[in-house]
């Protein structure tokens, strides 16, 4: 009697693909609850600042980032829907692949069961050894019937686990579908959230508009302060730069460049993986060049992120180095650190406080300093920057995704 084993190994085999679904829906789901975490951080932030003319642009720039998050976590959470799907798929096809080995097990076993009880009837089996043709045709014919015992318990056995996967599938099944539709009822509410939050961001720049002769005259406040800090940083990066060419000069065992290498080398190997500033916060002022969400034809540009923080936060080392540049910038009422790491600079400002000096030591998550709020808009936001000597780098391609 031919066995249909094969058949149920290949509706076993058809189980490989649902631990790659469940290894994928994993990481979606991290990403998923990440994601919530960091709106629900965002909307902190936002619930903590006060609704005045002053912070109407923080409140802009807050919510610009909130709604970016918010966008992704529907993308994220569309993804395990269209996962769920295929995962549903998968299981159908299994289960359908296990009910029909199950029948076909029974019906065969049903076969061999009825054999079996005729044989006893009858004395088949005892007629069936007797009558062999030689001691050697008797002890082959005791065998066969001995395998087809063991063949028969085999089959029941197997009757039994393919039974108890398919339960489980079914259960998995049930799992699954009431997982989709939570995640389909999270999306439609998600979706509700990001149509208000656009909203309010629309009347956020219609008030922002009412505000022009202000925001133009803040913003020219701010571009000096910008200013200031970046002669600041530039001062401190020439003279580290100099500093360190009349070091090599001077050193015959290129002691100082080997260790210089070796300091870049090491801040370059973890690019992309490195820890952030603070421990919380959403970006509202990204790298690079962009326009004024309310006035016309006027640019602002970054030389790095802003990232907006809890009251009195510490800020962080984001990598062993020295700090070589400790300053206090009257534009921002603020002091800003800068830590050398080989040939790459980061720059830290917009500090209450600098709890480490020039020449120290720094590792990496070693606290520098408290971020500083601002007394107009009860905000805290810390400025940081990523140079190579003096190029300016986008600090998202050196921090760990968050």
């Amino acid at each position: 009697m031919r066995s249909i084993a094969p058949k149920v190994f290949l509706a076993l085999f058809l189980l490989a693909p649902l631990l790659c679904f469940s290894q994928e829906r994993q990481l979606l789901e991290e990403r998923r609850k990440k994601l919530i975490l960091d709106i629900q951080k965002a909307e902190e932030l936002l619930t903590d600042t006060k609704k005045n003319k002053e912070t109407t642009l923080l409140r802009y720039n807050t919510l610009q980032g909130q709604i970016k998050k918010r966008k992704e976590l529907i993308r994220t959470l569309q993804e395990e829907v269209n996962l769920a799907d295929g995962s549903l798929t998968q299981l159908h096809s299994v289960i359908q692949s296990l009910q029909s080995d199950i029948d076909k097990l029974y019906r065969e076993y049903g076969q061999m069961a009825r054999v079996a009880y005729r044989q006893k009837l009858t004395l088949g089996r005892i007629l069936f050894l007797f009558s062999a043709h030689s001691l050697n045709d008797a002890f082959r014919r005791w065998q066969y019937l001995k395998q087809y015992d063991h063949y028969r318990e085999k089959q029941a056995h197997l009757i039994s686990e393919t039974q108890s996967t398919l339960i489980s599938q079914l259960h998995e099944l049930e799992t699954r579908k009431k997982e989709k539709q939570s995640l389909l009822e999270n999306a439609n509410w998600q979706t509700g959230r990001l149509a208000t939050e656009l909203d309010e961001k629309d009347k956020l720049l219609k008030s922002l508009k009412t505000y022009e002769d202000s925001l133009m005259a803040e913003l020219k406040k701010k571009r000096q302060a910008h200013e200031q800090l970046n002669s600041a940083i530039e001062k401190v990066i020439r003279d580290e730069m100099a500093k360190a060419r009349k070091a090599e000069r001077k050193d015959e065992t290129n002691t100082v460049s080997n260790a210089a290498a070796e300091a870049s080398s090491g801040f370059e190997g973890v690019k992309g993986r490195l820890g952030w500033p603070v421990q919380n916060g959403t970006i509202t002022g990204y790298f690079g060049r962009q326009e004024h969400p309310s006035l016309s034809g006027v640019y602002l540009t970054n030389n790095g992120i802003d990232i907006r923080t809890e009251l009195d936060a510490s800020v962080l080392c984001i990598f062993q180095g020295e700090v070589v540049g400790v300053q206090f910038i009257p534009g921002y009422s603020s002091y800003m650190a800068i830590i050398r790491h080989g040939s790459y600079y980061t720059v830290y400002s917009n500090l209450e406080e600098v709890s480490v000096k020039r020449g120290q030591t720094v590792k990496a998550k070693e606290v520098i300093g408290k971020v500083r709020t601002d007394p107009k808009t009860s905000a805290a936001e810390v400025h940081f920057e990523v140079w190579q000597e003096k190029n300016r780098m986008n600090p998202l391609d050196w921090l760990a995704p968050r």
